[in-house]
């Protein structure tokens, strides 16, 4: 009996844990998060580094697949860097990436959109040559 109640006590600690360490991760796609915890010093703590280290099995397909923001991998790894770590700091840093990011995902959005009229006037074409 004891050892099933540790047993559901460890489910549901190890759920928690994931799902804080999913949130904290997602955190990482925003930039002005960054440079929040660059200005506090939270960059020059080694156990913090080496937990930013840690989290890098985020990368992992059976964990990146509950990822809402996948640019929060590409961060992750940019904050394996000391120097990236360090240019954070600056606010003009944290707004270039944000403009980036913002960049691609229109560029991003456009180009989907294009694709999906292509498809669909190839499928009115196909289906009107069909009849």
């Amino acid at each position: 009996m004891a050892a099933a109640v540790a047993m559901e006590t460890d489910d549901a600690g190890n759920r928690l844990r994931f799902q804080l360490e999913l949130e904290f991760v997602q955190c990482l796609a925003n930039p002005n998060y960054l440079n929040f915890l660059a200005q506090r010093g939270y960059f020059k703590d080694k156990a913090f580094v080496n937990y930013l280290k840690y989290l890098l099995y985020w990368k992992e397909p059976e964990y990146a697949k509950y990822l809402k923001y996948p640019q929060c991998l590409h961060m992750l790894e940019l904050l394996q860097y000391e120097h990236f770590r360090k240019e954070l700091v600056n606010a003009q840093c944290a707004k270039f990436i944000d403009e980036q990011q913002i960049l691609h995902w229109q560029h991003y959005s456009r180009k989907r959109m294009r694709l999906q009229q292509a498809l669909a006037e190839q499928q009115q074409q196909n289906s009107a040559t069909g009849k």
